[in-house]
Parts: structure tokens; C-alpha cells; sequence
């Protein structure tokens, strides 16, 4: 539970590479994200690879925390044989939310980049990483070890509890 009240968005990294074993964790925890009628329609695309790197921090004016990252992961998901596409956004939400609160476990940061709903950018990421029609590219989480790190800020406000 430490991570969720630590986690912050990191922006800048350490030129320092990551072990393939904390990516892998860092995918193990987005895979047990819970799904609309269990449909996991999600696909992980890792990049360690600089000009791939470089094009996708291009893809929005606020893409560019990517650009030094030495990972980036950019969680898709496919549009075909789904139970439920209505939910499609939110299954890759909280699958995301599961990379970042496991990204600050492992001591490394991260930061959420939109990309989805937006069909311009995801169209742009579909075409660096060469995607199949069917998958669609939901956000890009650049990560690494943070080059500086700032306290989160609580934001828990009892005004907006509402008991009834």
C-alpha cells in the first residue's frame, strides 16, 4: 500500500539501465489488473530502443518526458473479440494504474502520457510501432530511475465525502 501514497508522476531519469527481471514484474502486475467479464483485451509494447523512443515523445506537445527514458511502455489493446468494448478503456486504465504503483514499488518512476481517446496520437503510436489494425495504443509510460524525486502531495478532502 506504501506505493500508492508515494507514487508521483517522474518526468526526468537516471541514464541508468533497468533489469529485465523489474520489467518483468512491472508486466506480471499489469496482467492481474481486474477486466469487464474478465476480457484482458490489453497488449504490452517494451522499447529500450532510442529512435523509437524519440519518435513517440514527438506524438504530443506532452510526450516529451519520454524522450530520455530508458524504457517505455506502451500498453495497447485490441479492438477484436472483446465481451465487453464499451469497458475497453477502463480495463486498460487500471491496468496502467497497476504498471505505475508497481513502477514506485521497485523503486522506479514512471508517468502516464495520454494518448487514448485521442485518435490522431493513437494513430501516430500505431504507426512507430508498427501496430496490427486490430490494437490500438492507449498510453505511453516512459520509466526509469528518477532523476530527482518530490514528496506526493495528500489530496484526501473529507468535503467531498458524501455519507448518506
Amino acid at each position: 500500500m506504501d506505493a500508492i501514497f508515494s507514487r508521483v508522476s517522474v518526468r526526468q531519469f537516471e541514464e541508468k539501465k533497468i533489469e529485465n527481471g523489474l520489467i518483468v514484474k512491472i508486466l506480471r502486475a499489469a496482467m492481474a489488473a481486474p477486466s469487464a467479464v474478465n476480457q484482458q483485451p490489453w497488449e504490452f509494447f517494451v522499447t529500450t530502443d532510442k529512435n523509437i523512443i524519440e519518435k513517440l515523445s514527438t506524438v504530443t506537445p506532452y510526450a516529451t518526458p519520454a524522450k530520455n527514458a530508458p524504457v517505455v511502455i506502451v500498453p495497447c489493446y485490441r479492438t477484436d473479440n472483446l465481451a465487453v468494448p464499451q469497458m475497453v478503456h477502463i480495463d486498460m486504465a487500471i491496468a496502467t494504474e497497476n504498471i505505475l504503483l508497481e513502477t514506485e514499488a521497485l523503486g522506479l518512476g514512471a508517468v502516464m502520457l495520454g494518448i487514448a481517446p485521442f485518435e490522431d496520437r493513437m494513430e501516430d503510436v500505431g504507426k512507430i510501432l508498427g501496430l496490427p489494425e486490430n490494437f490500438k495504443a492507449f498510453t505511453i509510460i516512459p520509466l526509469g530511475y528518477p532523476k530527482n524525486k518530490h514528496p506526493q502531495e495528500d489530496r484526501y478532502e473529507p468535503s467531498k465525502i458524501h455519507v448518506i
